[in-house]
């Protein structure tokens, strides 16, 4: 018995080693080693030749313009992911079903179509984008009004999704005995649901961020890579390589990667309380 519990052990241990050396192997040579390569060529020139390639004007105004379509981005779907959230799951209505089936269509369509797609809604050719620009002297497209409806359809999935599963899963008793306490429907929210769902939803927001920061198709099309005011930052790491500054489009590169790397951080943490905290 005692052979067959050690036999039993060297073939859990071996098992064990089965799964988990190629499960490294393939993260090392698929994630780690580009992390790796890209963070020894942002720092070739040292420090002092990081800073400089991204305090360009050119670097610096994309950098800016990223960072700031992607919050702006980011509140707004905040806002809107929550209400759609809550719609689908505490009301019942036609269409339901495949309302929820179209929350998940930008995940599935090529960044580049969604791009097309705004540019034939929102251009200067079409109806809806004349009427904007000549009317209301608002211009969608090629200007970064229409980065930031690009990074709202391509985000909006991240924080339905994320809060979804809480409110699907939240206990309606505090809820009903606050509307039996005749507490109205809007403070009922606030005071009830709303604490339940932030964590939920400062995740699901931060994993929308991290996802725009990086958007390069959809933005590539509708913004017109203009220098110095449509051009974001992924968009100028490709002029950087196009135009051999390699050294420029590293440094890019690093920076956008240690801001997705902070925020996923963040969101993980977030996510990891909420769950500990629901546990216990």
């Amino acid at each position: 018995m005692d052979l067959t519990l050690i036999q039993g052990g060297r073939k859990t241990g071996l098992s064990k080693w089965f799964l988990r050396v190629p499960a490294l192997l393939y993260v090392t040579l698929m994630i780690l080693v580009p992390l790796i390569v890209i963070v020894e060529d942002g720092f070739r020139a040292g420090l002092s030749g990081l800073i400089h390639q991204i305090s360009v004007p050119i670097a610096q105004h994309a950098i800016l313009l990223t960072l700031w379509t992607a919050a702006l981005m980011t509140l707004i779907n905040a806002i809107m992911g929550l209400a759609t959230a809550y719609v689908l799951v505490r009301y019942e209505f036609p269409g339901k079903q495949l309302l929820n089936a179209i929350v998940d269509l930008p995940l599935s369509i090529p960044t580049l179509v969604t791009g097309v797609m705004l540019v034939m809604l929102y251009g200067p050719q079409s109806a809806l984008g004349a009427f904007l620009s000549e009317k209301i002297g608002l211009d969608i497209i090629f200007a970064p009004p229409g980065i930031v409806v690009a990074l709202l359809f391509i985000s909006f999935p991240f924080v339905v999704r994320t809060i979804q599963p809480v409110l699907m899963n939240l206990d309606l008793t505090q809820e009903e005995a606050a509307a039996t306490l005749g507490a109205k429907p809007w403070y009922t929210f606030r005071k009830v649901v709303l604490p339940t769902l932030l964590p939920p939803l400062l995740s699901g927001s931060l994993l929308s961020f991290s996802r725009a920061v990086g958007e390069f198709g959809a933005v590539v099309i509708v913004a017109g890579n203009i220098p110095l005011k449509t051009q974001t930052a992924a968009v100028y790491v490709l002029g950087a390589v196009e135009s051999e500054n390699r050294l420029g489009a590293s440094a890019v590169s690093l920076l956008l990667l240690t801001i997705a790397i902070l925020v996923l951080m963040t969101a993980n943490g977030i996510q990891k309380a909420w769950e500990n905290r629901h546990e216990n």
